[in-house]
């Protein structure tokens, strides 16, 4: 697509387990304000082989499991990741995505590091944090 930003850098690609990648896109689109650029069913109908979104100005991809492809074995849970998200108010970005149904893993706040910071897990097992300037 001519108007897709390139990718850049590194990129994280998601594997949305129980054919969720749908739903994973959806939720992303209301609790971060993401943009879906692109989106490729696999030849089942059902599942996604691969999309791709727009978020607070950087790339994220996803797919939905594919045990078929890696020996029949699901892809294990998200471990040791966390996708952060840098805005200008991380409270408007916060209560939005807690309206979505994040769930909070760590409370936003003032942060001694001198961020307003705070993490949230969202319905697929993926930890996000969200920051921006301090709140006076």
């Amino acid at each position: 697509m001519s108007d897709t930003p390139e990718l850049t850098g590194v990129t994280p690609h998601l594997t949305i387990r129980d054919n969720k990648a749908k739903d994973a896109i959806a939720f992303y689109e209301k609790a971060f304000g993401a943009q879906e650029l692109f989106r490729h069913p696999a030849d089942d109908g059902v599942r996604l082989m691969h999309a791709r979104l727009a978020i607070a100005g950087g790339g994220l991809m996803l797919h939905d499991d594919f045990p078929e492809m890696m020996g029949g074995k699901p892809s294990g849970p998200p471990a040791c990741v966390v996708l952060h998200i840098e805005v200008p108010d991380a409270d408007a970005a916060w209560e939005q995505a807690v309206a979505a149904g994040a769930t909070v893993r760590f409370p936003l706040d003032n942060q001694f590091w001198g961020q307003r910071y705070g993490q949230l897990a969202d319905p697929f097992g993926h930890v996000w944090s969200i920051g921006g300037p301090l709140k006076p």
